[in-house]
């Protein structure tokens, strides 16, 4: 318990909070759109924290205290609290300052400039979200949760670029279908479908940078790590002494600026995914800001436990949840879909994979033991 309250203290403080200026700003109704959030928020966030502290733990601990504090301010108030504001300004072609004073000064004006701009919105997060969806259940992993539905996709992952290709059709048929109809404020409808079509495109676009960008700098951890490996045998070879601080440091930083782009590829799909619960950028900050502290703890827990094969399906839930949001992002071009909905479906993913992880566990625990029982007999034979 100790080690619970001192890694997730300040992450139940600021929940607490949250909560609380939530109630004070919109009521209970605002109190449980923030719960959703930050529970979306955290389920999809998993999968980030796994990642962050399979990395962090080769670090040194100056860089894990960079990390877990440059690179949190960077996470919350860069892409939790700027970003929202700039997906909205954007949208809307707004000046930032502009749409910051809409938010909190003009609710009216602002939502309904919001409400105008969502099938942009949701083609370019629908997009984003469907792309993470999409490779992850291309890529042949070892441990599989729904193995009747991945093995067969894994299959189908060997084509290139098939995810980019099923993405395309996909946006090209909501832009044919629910484009054509897309909601507008005051109950009307409009043809959206250009708008669509460019907006899908660069949430496509910025998902293949984003990728890019990760992949560059894992090439360049790897290739770091190696001249690290060579300059370690060179130097026992020769008996020389070889400056570990400077080869260490070089390696912390690429992994830094790796996790930073790792860091802001999932919190982008929080950022995109919140839009489907609510447009209200206070709630929104509150909900993705509650998330991002928890990502925080999760890291630091992982590293600290060492438990990141403990509950192995998680991760396939959250990518679940991932792909359930992106198709309710694009069908809500069109439909309203009340955000408890969209809220519920995401958590009963993350909690159906944990059972799961949980069923496993207790499985192979029960084989374990099992074997353990038939060897005593065995070994006890041949005194």
């Amino acid at each position: 318990m100790p080690v619970v309250l001192k890694t997730f203290g300040w992450s139940f403080a600021v929940t607490a909070l949250g909560l609380v200026a939530a109630v004070l700003y919109g009521g209970w109704t605002a109190f449980g759109v923030v719960a959703i959030l930050s529970v979306l928020e955290i389920s999809l966030s998993f999968d980030n924290a796994v990642v962050n502290a399979g990395i962090l733990k080769k670090m040194n601990a100056f860089w894990q205290k960079i990390f877990l504090t440059i690179g949190i301010l960077i996470a919350v108030f860069g892409m939790r609290l700027v970003f929202p504001v700039v997906i909205v300004a954007v949208s809307a072609n707004l000046g930032l300052i502009e749409a910051v004073d809409l938010a909190l000064n003009d609710k009216d004006k602002y939502q309904q400039l919001v409400t105008d701009a969502h099938p942009s919105i949701a083609a370019f997060g629908g997009m984003f979200l469907l792309m993470i969806f999409l490779d992850f259940v291309f890529e042949d992993r070892e441990i599989k949760w729904l193995g009747w539905l991945e093995r067969p996709l894994a299959k189908l992952g060997k084509v290139d670029m098939l995810s980019v290709c099923i993405a395309l059709v996909i946006l090209l048929i909501s832009s044919m279908t629910f484009a054509k109809n897309a909601h507008q404020h005051g109950g009307g409808h409009a043809d959206k479908a250009e708008t669509v079509l460019l907006s899908g495109v660069a949430g496509l676009i910025t998902y293949l940078i984003v990728g890019g960008l990760s992949g560059f700098f894992e090439g360049r951890l790897e290739a770091e790590e190696e001249r690290e490996h060579e300059a370690e045998e060179n130097a026992r070879r020769s008996g020389k002494k070889v400056s570990a601080v400077a080869i260490g440091g070089k390696a912390a930083f690429f992994m830094f600026l790796y996790l930073e782009v790792l860091d802001a590829s999932f919190s982008f799909d929080g950022v995109i995914g919140a839009f489907a619960i609510t447009n209200d950028i206070v709630l929104m900050a509150l909900g993705l800001g509650i998330g991002a502290m928890y990502v925080r703890s999760l890291t630091v827990y992982l590293v600290r436990q060492g438990t990141l094969d403990e509950y192995v399906y998680l991760e396939h839930g959250a990518h679940y949840a991932i792909g359930a949001l992106s198709i309710i992002l694009l069908i809500t071009i069109q439909y309203e879909i009340h955000e408890l909905i969209t809220g519920f479906i995401g958590v009963a993913l993350i909690g159906w994979s944990f059972w799961s992880s949980v069923r496993r566990n207790r499985a192979l625990a029960a084989e374990e033991q099992a074997l353990g029982e038939k060897a005593e007999p065995h070994s006890g034979a041949g005194v």
